[in-house]
């Protein structure tokens, strides 16, 4: 809506209601506000001084006032022109602002897109004086060359060389030419360098490209030979890597796919069209993996938790690297016989002089020198469970056993448990029989004693060395030394000492200044200062190696024992040291045996117990004896027992006593039951706490009797299921065929009477003719009439029928029987 001055409207709020206020113009200093109501047109005058600074006309006079519009609606109508008026400014100095930022842009856009093309032109500029220049050094190189190999120019032909030099005013200005023409083509063809951007220039190859990398030739050959392909309208396909994926028992997804070098959507969608609704980061077992490479086209490779310790499988030697070693004996016997005593002599005799003494407290082995010059090693044992624990894992790190027997108490129960360990063990045994220099000494009594022990020595016409000592006076000591160093040539004891070392842990412990520490014996290589080693469930690298006498030695050979430092944890008696390449490898053994040792200790079932020795007797055919400990009150129980177990089988099955003694159950029985796989058989007797803790660990059975027929029976039974059950036939019944008839469906059925006994449908049969077995089997059916009975009386007619049978006539016999197995005891 215009009015009559070509003023623009405002749009107010409110609309067309009556009053609203419709145009607003000035005339001079005084604005005037036209107010239209439903009657007439009012022109309202508007100063700018208005009372209170609003600048609204006055409100007060009448004359003034628009008819009908009160001072409020009058108040709100100025106020929303004001604000009308307001916005407008505001939208129109935003606009101005933006169009001032987009002007502002635009030049400073124009003005990079100038600098960019005046940087390009100068380089161009540059590239070309420059191959101008290299072609203008050519050229007089080329001058050069021709001037110096052409012979000096006669006079007759000065216009035959002359023209060959162009002028240098004529070189100048065709260059001055080219560089103009290159320009104008720059000018002329600059929106066309997309078009020719895939095109090499001259300018390009002397400037080596736009910097980047470059595309190879290879890249280039196989980009070609896609589009080839394409173009024919063949298959652009990927050529297949067909890898060797090695696969545990159990793999994540994710390095599935990692392993075979595919994506994981792809393993994971093939894995739920198998029916497997799994992620990358869930785990899978071999087999379904197996499923998913062979699907893929990639080969197999199954491998094992266990195949990590394949690079610690021991290499046998050739026979040209073996050198002759020192013997290990180990000293054992009873702790009243005078066997510290003995070890005291022996190294105050015969130890290189300078050694520092009170070494066997700490490390519990040590070499001494013999008179001829001969190195021997010594283990000192103070226990027997130790030594049980090194033969229980296949650590034989003895050569000779010298048994300490005192000649004025004779064969003791710790005396036999040791005879028991050298026997399981199976090492040469060499007694020595101490406190000969005693009033009372008896040795021909110890002679006869170990009579009773299968001990039999050289002097009662057996093979075992015996030798009397005396380890006070030092008397026989050399005879000692000699027998040993005879019995070691006899085994030819070799090693080889250049490759990587393996020993054995005779004890370890856990020193507070120096950490973990372990007294090895180096059974074959070289342990040298820094290599990495793994034994048992620890591993480490060696820090430092310490000698008998306490000092520090940079490399151990075969059968010297040494304490290594430099372990992570402490290992047990009797584990094997292994030398490996690689921490990493050392570490990945550790954990598996740990873990394999967590899994043992934790599986059901793995005790020692009577009626799981028989199951694993029935399995195994060749297992003919049933080991047990024996353990009494008073020796008379033990002897008693022990007979009475002598006398318990017959040729396929025997008791066999590994060891029997008198006192309470210790942690020795417990080891050597469990190293041997028997139970221990205690008679008034119990076990101490430490053994029960150990029996718990290592699932040792225990069983505890107070009657001596209890124990009988029970190993009588025992040993009464290592024999296999009697199978016995019972003839229940014959009958004679009469007749024989066809039946569809059945075959042939024999009517038969029952002339003795009875015939049942379960029972099994034998088909007679002359007196002659021709067929044994199972009845198809047994009729009595039309009715299909269970069994039939002697003196009935029936109906039989073979199973998978037909060749029956008149006149044969049928033997009826069943078979019953009888279980087979002991007397």
């Amino acid at each position: 809506m215009s009015d009559t001055d070509g003023k623009k409207t405002l749009g107010l709020r409110g609309g067309a209601r009556p009053g609203n206020v419709k145009q607003s113009f000035s005339h001079g200093r005084t604005k005037n506000v036209v107010v239209e109501t439903k009657r007439k047109r009012v022109v309202v005058p508007k100063t700018g001084a208005a009372k209170g600074g609003t600048g609204s006309p006055s409100l007060g006079d009448p004359a003034k006032r628009p008819a009908g519009i009160t001072d409020a609606e009058m108040e709100r109508r100025l106020k929303a022109v004001q604000a009308a008026r307001s916005r407008e400014v505001e939208e129109a100095a935003a606009r101005e602002a933006d169009e001032k930022a987009r002007a502002e842009d635009r030049e400073r856009r124009r003005a990079e897109q100038d600098a960019k093309e005046q940087e390009e032109r100068d380089r161009v500029e540059s590239l070309k004086a420059k191959a101008e220049e290299e072609e203008r050094k050519k050229r007089e190189a080329e001058a050069a060359a021709q001037e110096a190999a052409a012979p000096a120019p006669a006079a007759s032909e000065p216009q035959r060389t002359a023209p060959s030099r162009p002028a240098p005013q004529q070189d100048a200005t065709a260059r001055k030419k080219d560089r103009d023409a290159d320009q104008r083509n720059t000018r002329s063809k600059g929106a066309d360098d997309g078009r020719r951007s895939g095109k090499l220039t001259l300018n390009q190859a002397l400037a080596g490209g736009e910097g980047g990398r470059q595309r190879s030739m290879a890249a280039m050959k196989r980009k070609q030979e896609r589009a080839r392909q394409k173009a024919m309208g063949g298959s652009v396909e990927r050529e297949k890597v067909t890898r060797t994926v090695n696969l545990p028992e159990a793999i994540v997804v994710s390095e599935l796919a990692n392993r075979m070098a595919e994506r994981v959507g792809d393993i994971v969608k093939s894995l739920m069209q198998n029916g497997m609704m799994v992620t990358q980061n869930q785990t899978i077992d071999a087999d379904t993996a197996e499923l998913i490479i062979e699907e893929f086209g990639h080969t197999v490779n199954r491998v094992s938790d266990a195949d990590v310790e394949q690079v610690i499988n021991e290499v046998a030697d050739k026979a040209e690297d073996l050198l002759t070693r020192p013997p290990v004996i180990t000293i054992m016997g009873h702790v009243d016989h005078g066997k510290t005593s003995l070890l005291d002599a022996i190294r105050n005799a015969k130890v290189v002089a300078g050694e520092a003494g009170g070494i066997t407290q700490h490390i519990g082995a040590y070499q001494v020198v013999t008179a001829t010059g001969a190195v021997l090693t010594f283990l000192d044992t103070p226990g027997h469970a130790a030594f049980t624990s090194m033969r229980s894992r296949g650590a034989h790190v003895t050569d000779i056993v010298v048994l300490v027997v005192a000649a004025d108490d004779a064969v003791m129960p710790q005396t036999i448990e040791a005879i028991n360990h050298a026997k399981a063990a199976k090492v040469p045994m060499i007694v020595a029989i101490n406190k000969i220099d005693k009033p009372g000494a008896n040795p021909d009594k110890v002679r006869t004693d170990l009579l009773q022990h299968e001990v039999i020595v050289e002097k009662m016409s057996g093979e075992v060395q015996d030798v009397e000592v005396s380890a006070i006076n030092g008397d026989g000591l050399d005879d000692l030394l000699e027998a040993i160093a005879l019995q070691s040539e006899l085994l030819e004891l070799k090693a080889n000492p250049n490759r990587a070392a393996q020993g054995a842990v005779i004890e370890a412990q856990l020193d507070v200044g120096r950490g973990p520490v372990a007294t090895v014996l180096i059974q074959n290589g070289t342990l040298r200062q820094g290599d990495i080693f793994v034994v048992g469930e620890q591993y480490g690298k060696v820090r430092a190696l310490i000698n008998d006498k306490g000092e520090r030695i940079k490399e151990a050979g075969p059968s010297v024992p040494v304490e290594v430092l430099g372990l992570n944890g402490t290992p047990e008696a009797g584990d094997v040291l292994n030398v490996t390449s690689t921490e990493a490898q050392a570490r990945e053994i550790a954990e598996y045996r740990s873990k394999a040792a967590k899994d043992k200790r934790a599986a059901a079932g793995a005790a020692t117990t009577l009626e799981q020795l028989m199951a694993n007797a029935k399995e195994n055919e060749n297992v003919s004896e049933l080991p047990i400990l024996v353990k009494a009150d008073v020796q008379g129980s033990a002897e008693a027992i022990v007979q009475a177990m002598e006398k318990i089988g017959n040729d396929e099955v025997r008791v066999r006593v590994l060891h029997s003694g008198v006192g309470a159950i210790t942690e020795t029985d417990v080891g050597l039951a469990e190293a041997s796989g028997a139970p221990i058989m205690g008679f008034n007797v119990r076990a101490n706490a430490s053994a029960r803790n150990t029996a718990n660990q290592k699932g040792v059975e225990i069983r505890y009797y107070s009657v001596i027929y209890d124990l009988v029976d029970d190993v009588k039974a025992a040993a009464s299921g290592l024999l296999s059950n009697e199978i016995k036939e019972n003839f229940i019944g014959y009958a004679n065929i009469k007749e024989v008839f066809k039946v569809t469906g059945v075959g042939k059925v024999a009517g038969c009477l029952v002339t003795e006994g009875v015939a049942r449908r379960s029972a099994g049969v034998r088909l007679l003719r002359d007196n002659v077995v021709v067929h044994e089997g199972t009845l198809k059916t047994l009729k009595r009439f039309k009715d299909e009975v269970s069994d039939v009386q002697s003196g009935q007619e029936c109906g039989m029928a073979f199973e998978h049978y037909d060749d029956i006539r008149e006149g044969d016999v049928i033997e009826i029987f069943e078979r019953e197995e009888v279980t087979r005891t002991l007397a």
